[in-house]
């Protein structure tokens, strides 16, 4: 293989996993991201108080979150099958990336969310403010500095299951260092699409690690 042919080849894989993990990372919060927060507000400590709803939604995220990537992978091939028509290439990784993210965002937000002073929360009660304006007005906005760092760590992660799904012919970098670097045993390919994915993480780090300070009013 050229220099130019793996220049190309590593050109097209590099906008496919760009690809998986943005639309991926986006479609999860969408699902994910509500799911947490209703996970806080209905926890015992929340700021409507509801065990059935949290244990039942607290289940189904510990389920989800404790199935490996590769065998949620290859269990869920009939939903990206019906879904997306295929179960090769980066749209049919999108699905179970979506699936394998939803339930891991759920617990960040949870997380992030349950950084809030309480002292705040309470005032806000005592205000007046109804349930869904706490958590528009008074969660979110607090827990933006923790929220957009998680939002850095969850695109790494997604990043590091669209690679594994390259296993199963899922396009992008890791599909290339496979396919090429394992199993035509072209070990320079494969460190080229290592590195390619290191670099990715770093920036992709970085840029989260950035954003979040620049919106932490706790350090201007």
């Amino acid at each position: 293989m050229t220099i130019g042919d793996l220049m190309k080849l590593t050109a097209e894989g590099f906008g496919e996993t760009l690809y998986m993990t943005f639309v991926s990372t986006a479609s999860a919060y969408l699902i994910g991201m509500p799911i947490g927060l209703i996970l806080t507000v209905t926890d015992k400590d929340g700021i409507k108080p509801n065990p059935l709803v949290n244990g039942i939604i607290g289940f189904i995220v510990n389920v989800l979150r404790s199935v490996p990537f590769i065998i949620l992978l290859i269990a869920v091939m009939p939903i990206t099958r019906a879904i997306v028509g295929t179960t090769i290439g980066s749209s049919a990784t999108v699905v179970p990336l979506v699936i394998a993210a939803a339930p891991y965002i759920a617990r960040m937000v949870e997380s992030s969310v349950k950084e809030v002073d309480r002292g705040v929360i309470e005032a806000s009660l005592s205000m007046g403010a109804s349930p869904f304006q706490i958590v528009y007005k008074v969660l979110l906005p607090e827990a933006r500095p923790s929220l957009l760092l998680g939002a850095a760590i969850t695109t790494t992660t997604i990043l590091s299951y669209s690679a594994m799904a390259g296993v199963v012919g899922g396009g992008g970098l890791g599909d290339i260092a496979i396919r090429y670097g394992y199993h035509r045993k072209q070990t320079d390919i494969m460190i080229v699409m290592v590195v390619v994915l290191v670099a990715i993480v770093q920036v992709l780090q970085a840029a989260g690690n950035w954003i979040s300070r620049r919106n932490d009013k706790r350090i201007r």
